[in-house]
């Protein structure tokens, strides 16, 4: 009488996935990084979701890599910074000069934003011209000229 086979034979795949371990976790890790790169690349930050520790951060780093040579505009900044912390506005001879502040550390933990915690960012006609300490000075010699 011959003997019946009582062992379950796994199915193909299961087979397949226990033979090429090496390659399921190759392709597990390649498919994470992928996401990963996707969710990094497509989905913008929010500064109004940040905390004050990580917009600081996040507003030094695109600052940071601004150059005026980009001609970026006044939208395309608070487009991805958000609004400013502080900000002043002068007009003379019809050219109008916007300081806007955005802070980058924090000097005093008091809860309260002032100038000397921030970056400014000095616009001409809503086109960015100067950063820094350099666009505070322009915008003082601009708006004290008679």
């Amino acid at each position: 009488m011959p003997l019946s086979d009582n062992t379950i034979k796994p199915k193909p795949l299961v087979s397949w996935l226990r033979h090429n371990r090496v390659a399921v976790f190759i392709g597990a890790l390649a498919l994470y990084a992928l996401l990963t790169l996707l969710v990094l690349l497509y989905y913008p930050d929010d500064v109004e979701q940040m905390s004050w520790v990580d917009r600081e951060v996040f507003n030094h780093k695109v600052i940071s890599s601004y150059q005026l040579s980009d001609n970026l505009t006044q939208q395309q900044v608070i487009e991805r910074l958000g609004s400013p912390d502080i900000t002043a506005a002068v007009k003379v001879d019809n050219q109008i000069y916007q300081l806007l502040y955005y802070r980058t550390h924090r000097s005093a933990p008091d809860g309260i934003t002032t100038a000397d915690e921030c970056t400014a960012l000095l616009f001409k006609n809503r086109l960015l011209v100067a950063i820094g300490d350099d666009a505070t000075a322009q915008y003082q010699a601009v708006s004290r000229a008679p």
